[in-house]
């Protein structure tokens, strides 16, 4: 299993009713969940790690991450409400209103993690659930348990979000510090200070460094290697690094790369059909409203 660890939450887009009146309409969404979605719909073994509720909200990502065969079960059921994110649009801009406090997903514990046994691969890690306390704590937790699977982790900063940085830049660095592959922009890289060399002296195995419409520059000890976007009509690029993600770790699962000696190992020429499919995934992702991966029968 490929365990996503991190947010699920409902994006509640601005509609219209029949009625002409300005309304609010419930969407499956969270950058954590997206990746498990694609993982799940590329054929990937797929797990969903996270807060999840009881309540209305909760058993639509239930339902959902069911329907994309991804095994939520590890998942932390409460009672406590989901995180809403109410989306309005300001001059064709996104603006974003978080209700996120005392929620299913903030309030992760390290008591609520689960038992990694032997079909657990691969962990992923990223997005806005690293910022937020306590559940931030409880993934990087998770993450120092990891023992010998293969970590990766797509920090997506987000500087709007944090409220702590100096215990954000502590955690988020410790996380890198373990990661063997991290996908990370030039923004990413900026705001932290880093490198792809400083990742690698590090310890990490592979930095994958997001290059927009140019594709992605696969980094390793060995050097470096672009993999080429696919030419598409973009409609949207909602989820399309999610399931980038998605699509690499699929690819060395299908490889089988997806293990600590063998991608550390492994040469470049070995880890571009992963990253290949990655950007084939995302192609049809982009070519699509919303973050709507695609099944395997799609590529």
């Amino acid at each position: 299993m490929i365990l996503c660890c991190g947010e699920a939450l409902i994006d509640m887009l601005p509609r219209e009713t029949t009625a002409g009146e300005a309304a609010f309409a419930p969407y499956a969404g969270g950058a954590v969940f997206n990746t498990a979605i694609a993982l799940g719909r590329l054929g990937a073994p797929a797990g969903y790690f996270g807060g999840l509720s009881n309540d209305l909200f909760g058993q639509i990502l239930a339902s959902t991450l069911t329907a994309s065969k991804v095994d939520h079960s590890p998942a932390a059921r409460s009672d406590r409400p989901t995180t809403l994110a109410f989306v309005t649009l300001v001059d064709g801009h996104a603006k974003y209103a978080f209700y996120d406090e005392n929620t299913a997903g903030r309030m992760l514990s390290t008591d609520q993690l689960p038992k990694l046994d032997d079909t657990c691969k691969a962990l992923f890690f990223g997005g806005i659930s690293l910022v937020g306390e306590p559940a931030a704590d409880t993934y990087a937790e998770l993450c120092e348990r990891a023992g010998d699977r293969v970590v990766m982790i797509d920090p997506n900063i987000r500087p709007g979000f944090i409220t702590d940085e100096p215990r954000y830049r502590a955690r988020l660095t410790a996380m890198l510090n373990r990661a063997d592959v991290v996908k990370i922009s030039d923004e990413d890289m900026e705001w932290l200070g880093t490198a792809p060399e400083t990742l690698l002296k590090q310890g990490v195995a592979l930095v994958l460094v997001t290059r927009g419409a140019e594709g992605v520059d696969m980094v390793s000890r060995e050097g470096t290697k672009r993999i080429a976007a696919q030419k598409v009509s973009v409609v949207d690029t909602v989820g399309a690094g999610d399931t980038f993600n998605a699509g690499f770790l699929a690819g060395l699962d299908r490889a089988g790369l997806l293990s600590r000696e063998r991608l550390g190992a492994a040469w470049l020429d070995d880890l571009a059909p992963a990253a290949d499919l990655g950007a084939r995934a995302a192609a049809i992702t982009v070519s699509r409203a919303g973050a709507n991966p695609p099944w395997d029968n799609e590529l």
